[in-house]
């Protein structure tokens, strides 16, 4: 019950302790109605009061030391004490959100700035990588998002008929300035009068109960690399800032330097319960087309990932592993015959008091370099093989954390393509500094040198300097 109805249901039936029988009942009705038709008091709260004044005031001074006998008042006094204990609006336990009945609203969010210069080599014949991710062209400066654009989550949970029941929806601001074609990812347009674009990532409803595990449907972050990028330290900052001229909602972090990005996809995904620390999940996704290619493919993508957590105890050694999958079947075109996509990676972060490692692999073909079906095969729709992998390393110092890591991707030459200036591989070296200013704000300097390599021996190479700040609730 609100305040509001509280203090009026006080003022109400005090009126009945200074007031004749006759006139209370009338008076004290009469404002109860009206407070109902006017929306202030629900109908749960107007009958309930009504049943609380319907009780003399003795009585109820009388009920603390003599159990009501008299059936007639016993619905009414439970009926109070139920309108006394239902908290219709509350906080909630953690977060930032309430509880509104029986049901809780949450709320969390980002938001990331940075200053990023970035310093590329002048263009050359010999510095040509298609697909490269080393900057070639003019320095530039710029200010804005690193790989994680801002973010607002909106998670809307209850319990009904014994299952927990949630809807989640996650929009994905950025600061950059864009036309008004181009959408939230698109080239970014640092011009007067333009605005951000919103990208809505996350749409999805979830089910489950203890006992069964959750079931998920909608748009959500895949499975397969999900937890390379996650456990990405560039995820806090920005790594490599290819476009940086004209900068779109995020940066690249280490994806294509490392991993393939996991992206957003439809789908309907499973997720076991826990057993210790072990944990299955597996689904149905949204069948992806090779980037640049026309394609309606008959069947769905299928994802698994396997999870296994160590909490650690007394500060000893924590760990999270995983080993996840993916396969897909792209059906054939007028131009180019069918293929299967197929690609598996594992990793593992070990922890020990304010020092982590983690380290990460994956190998695949078919599936191409930087995203999902990206180069995944020639012209000719042969496939190509790929792989890659990064090392990480971690330490804390009170409220500065220190970071370092070495990734690279890499992708293969169809059997019997000519060799060009197709992209052989992208590394990048990491060096990171974060501050805790307060639990919500981190500070942030970092360096990344970028290298790519074409199969013909061109090669590329750019540095980015980047400080600013990430903020989390």
């Amino acid at each position: 019950m609100t305040f509001v109805a509280r203090l009026l249901g006080a003022v109400a039936l005090g009126s009945i302790a200074l007031a004749t029988p006759a006139a209370a009942q009338d008076t004290t009705d009469a404002l109860l109605l009206k407070l109902k038709e006017k929306g202030i008091l629900s109908d749960e709260e107007y009958q309930a009061l009504m049943a609380r004044k319907s009780t003399p005031v003795v009585a109820a001074t009388q009920a603390s030391a003599v159990p009501a006998t008299n059936s007639a008042e016993a619905p009414q006094q439970a009926a109070a004490e139920r309108l006394d204990e239902k908290k219709l609006v509350r906080m909630t336990d953690a977060g930032v959100g309430l509880l509104i009945g029986d049901v809780a609203l949450k709320f969390s969010g980002s938001v990331n700035g940075f200053y990023v210069h970035d310093n590329g080599a002048a263009p050359t014949a010999t510095n040509t990588v298609a697909g490269g991710l080393a900057t070639v062209g003019d320095n530039s400066s710029a200010i804005r998002n690193g790989l994680l654009p801002g973010f607002l989550k909106v998670d809307v949970s209850t319990t009904q008929g014994g299952w927990d029941v949630g809807a989640h929806f996650g929009m994905y601001p950025g600061i950059n300035s864009s036309l008004g074609n181009s959408g939230a990812n698109g080239a970014g347009a640092p011009q007067a009068l333009q605005t951000s674009g919103i990208d809505f990532r996350q749409t999805y409803l979830t089910f489950g109960r203890a006992g069964f595990g959750e079931v998920k449907i909608g748009r959500d972050i895949g499975l397969f690399g999900s937890d390379a990028i996650l456990n990405d330290i560039t995820l806090l900052a920005v790594g490599t800032a290819a476009g940086n001229a004209a900068p779109s909602n995020t940066s690249l972090g280490r994806i294509g330097l490392g991993y393939i990005y996991t992206d957003f996809q439809p789908q309907i995904t499973y997720s076991s319960p826990k057993f210790g620390g072990l944990q299955f999940a597996a689904g149905v996704f949204q069948p992806l087309t090779t980037i640049g290619q026309s394609e309606v493919n008959g069947s769905p993508g299928f994802q698994a990932k396997l999870t296994y957590d160590l909490v650690p105890t007394d500060g000893g050694i924590g760990a999270h592993a995983w080993i996840s999958g993916l396969i897909q079947r792209h059906d054939a075109t007028d131009l180019l015959p069918a293929y299967t996509g197929r690609a598996i990676d594992l990793g593992a972060k070990l922890s020990y008091r304010n020092f982590g490692l983690t380290g990460y692999y994956y190998t695949g073909s078919g599936v191409g370099t930087i995203g999902l079906f990206l180069l995944s095969t020639d012209a000719l729709g042969r496939k190509r093989d790929s792989d890659g992998f990064y090392v990480q390393g971690t330490a804390g110092f009170g409220k500065f954390t220190l970071g370092t890591s070495y990734g690279e991707s890499r992708l293969d030459r169809a059997d019997g393509e000519a060799i060009s200036a197709l992209v052989r591989s992208n590394a990048s070296w990491v060096g990171q500094a974060r501050y805790g200013l307060t639990s919500w704000v981190t500070l942030i300097g970092e360096y990344t040198h970028t290298r790519s390599k074409a199969h013909n021996g061109n090669r590329a190479e750019s540095d980015a300097v980047a400080a600013g700040a990430i903020l989390f609730f």
